[in-house]
């Protein structure tokens, strides 16, 4: 099936169930008796401001503690005239751990009431202490959204500290030695440019983050700053940039400071790219400087800077650091040459490269090729930082494969999920002089790795679509019905196929928190968040009764009607009125073809996504798993994607 492996269980919607996992908790992981730290432990909500009617996010992090936190509750309370919860997401890998000795238990659940204004979260780690959490991570975050009618002012997010249902930490003193700080929320009125919305993004850019604040890491080497040389439009703009070598613990990070006036001058309106080449740094981590202003005149002439370092490129368009949000975080009268753009290629921390290496062991006959890298995009203002981490387009980044590494032992680029699993990017090998690279495009910024996870299927030896098949099984986009069993002649349901689609494009969550409304789609479903996911992209929209449909099968001219929506998003043009008729006419029943389908049928035309058989379209027969697969490799094939 192409059903994905089944999901965590959902959580106990009860206060007794919560307050019996923070009980075992407390069985499981005792807290060290008599041991009191010097300093006390600190979890941070950060402060934000949101405007009345949008939502905001809050990062929670554990900032400092003395010992591995192996468990903690905590109960947040509210203000339900001004504020409502969305949603609860985990952050932290290490808190995805999964239990081998509490079936049926979920090691991160939450309860919101907002009716009452609290939420109640708790996690444990099941495993026996290996996946304890540790300073400087972000626990969860939280998704709240200031009502339409909230009056303008602050509100607080608070914690009883004094009751041990309502705060727990387990291996980390807490109560009166866990210091809590943070959680003031500004609302500003609507339309006052008061912050970032967390609304849908518009179309000149994707979403930011709210403000936090900036841990500045103190060198453990004495810093190095020497001159370097940056490219314009291909040109040598000498000792336009320094270059400033620092280390914090064992991670070396070259730090490029560009001469930002300089440029500015130097390129007037004419700017096209601006390439800052770092190498000798091995495998150490490499950032990108520019300020605001600078990134505003790029954003101007559709320009995009280029980070080039040993261990892979980023190229990001100007336009998708999306200036404009990032000044309304910070507030619209700061200066854009105060702004600080941090763009950086960072080697995963050890705690992730672990937690990649353990879902590919998962996955079974998969390796890891290569160190996994971090790409990450932050803005920095007079303490704070936001992180723009989701775009409009895909933004290309690639991995340089290391020496003696031949490319074709890589079958996909992958990403890391908060779950602790790994899910297709679209990437493509490109072969180098001595090295070769994997070409990845995304849509997020996030923690890349590249596979080796070759895959066949025995009833597809001598099928046509043998090639299709494989290559998308080898990407972890489609999966067979049982092992080594694929039945490629079989039909596929609505939700089958948008979740198909999804992971060929690399869509693995909302870009939005609009929920979908449909009246089957039923909470808790396998194919729930694919179609959140789906509806938040525009790729479907149901059926006039509210229905998506999901189990029924879908027909040509439904799926090539997703498809052309895709289609936008990948850049590739659609079939215009006048060519829709000339397309559909070469096809013997072109006059079967409904009205509503003929321009989405008739762009996958005009990009040889279909072909007929014998001369026939055949719009409203099934299409068959095999067809599906093919159509989904043609298409990130035509947009260069794969």
């Amino acid at each position: 099936m192409f059903q994905p492996k089944k999901k965590r269980p959902r959580i106990r919607r009860t206060m007794s169930g919560l307050i019996a996992l923070t009980l075992l908790s407390s069985l499981v992981f005792p807290s060290i008796a008599g041991a009191e730290p010097a300093e006390p432990s600190q979890v941070e909500f950060a402060n934000v401001s949101v405007q009345a009617g949008q939502t905001v996010h809050v990062p929670v992090a554990l900032k400092k503690s003395h010992f591995g936190v192996k468990a903690y509750n905590m109960q947040i309370d509210y203000d339900t005239s001004a504020l409502e919860i969305v949603r609860i997401t985990p952050k932290s890998v290490n808190v995805m751990s999964t239990s081998p000795n509490e079936e049926g238990v979920a090691d991160f659940q939450y309860e919101i009431n907002n009716a009452e204004g609290w939420v109640r979260i708790i996690w444990v780690d099941f495993t026996g202490g290996d996946h304890s959490i540790v300073d400087e991570t972000q626990l969860f975050d939280m998704e709240i959204k200031a009502k339409s009618n909230a009056t303008p002012g602050t509100k607080q997010l608070s914690v009883d500290q004094t009751d041990s249902e309502h705060w727990h930490f387990t291996n980390v003193e807490h109560e009166n030695y866990t210091e809590l700080s943070g959680g003031t929320i500004t609302i500003t009125a609507a339309n006052s440019g008061g912050g970032n919305s967390g609304s849908p993004a518009s179309s000149s850019g994707g979403s930011v983050s709210p403000t936090t604040p900036v841990v500045t890491p103190v060198p453990s080497t004495p810093a190095v700053t020497k001159g370097v040389d940056i490219y314009v439009n291909g040109q040598k703009q000498e000792q336009s940039a320094t270059a400033t070598t620092s280390t914090v613990g064992n991670q070396v990070t070259t730090t490029v400071h560009v001469d930002n006036d300089k440029v500015i001058n130097q390129i007037g309106s004419g700017l096209r790219t601006l390439l800052l080449p770092i190498t000798g740094t091995g495998k150490g981590a490499v950032v990108g400087e520019l300020n605001g202003k600078l990134v505003k005149t790029m954003e101007g002439s559709n320009a995009e800077v280029v980070i080039q370092t040993d261990s892979g490129t980023y190229t990001l368009p100007a336009n998708q650091i999306q200036v404009d949000q990032v000044l309304n975080q910070f507030g619209s009268t700061v200066p854009l040459e105060d702004i600080t753009i941090q763009i950086a290629i960072v080697p995963s921390a050890t705690s992730k490269q672990t937690a990649i290496q353990a879902a590919a062991d998962k996955l079974q006959n998969t390796t890891v090729v290569a160190t996994p890298v971090d790409f990450e995009v932050k803005a920095i203002w007079n303490g704070q930082q936001v992180n723009v981490d989701r775009f409009n387009s895909y933004v290309e980044r690639s991995i340089t494969l290391p020496e003696g590494v031949d490319g074709s032992k890589i079958t996909t680029g992958v990403v890391l999920q908060p779950d602790g699993s790994l899910l297709h990017v679209p990437t493509k090998v490109i072969k180098g002089n001595g090295q070769d690279s994997a070409i990845i495009n995304s849509l997020t910024n996030s923690t890349y790795a590249l596979i080796y996870h070759p895959a066949t299927f025995s009833d597809v030896t001598n099928h046509w679509s043998r090639e299709d098949v494989q290559d998308l099984a080898s990407r972890l986009i489609v999966q067979g019905t049982s092992e080594n069993v694929f039945a490629p002649d079989r039909s596929i349901t609505r939700a089958e196929f948008t979740a198909v689609l999804l992971r060929g494009l690399g869509l693995h969550s909302p870009n939005s928190a609009e929920a979908a409304s449909f009246t089957d789609v039923k909470t808790g479903s396998w194919y729930e968040d694919e179609v959140q996911t789906a509806v938040s992209y525009g790729l479907i929209s149901g059926y006039a009764d509210d229905s998506f449909r999901p189990n029924s099968e879908i027909s040509r001219a439904e799926a090539l009607t997703i498809v052309s929506r895709a289609m936008k998003l990948v850049g590739l043009a659609q079939a215009d009125a006048s060519e829709t008729t000339s397309l559909l006419s070469t096809y013997s029943d072109s006059a079967k073809v409904q009205s509503w389908a003929a321009e989405p049928v008739a762009s996958a035309i005009k990009q040889e996504l279909v072909q007929g058989a014998d001369g026939k379209l055949m719009t409203d027969a099934d299409i068959s798993r095999a067809q599906s697969a093919a159509i989904v490799k043609r298409l990130l094939a035509k947009a260069g994607l794969i």
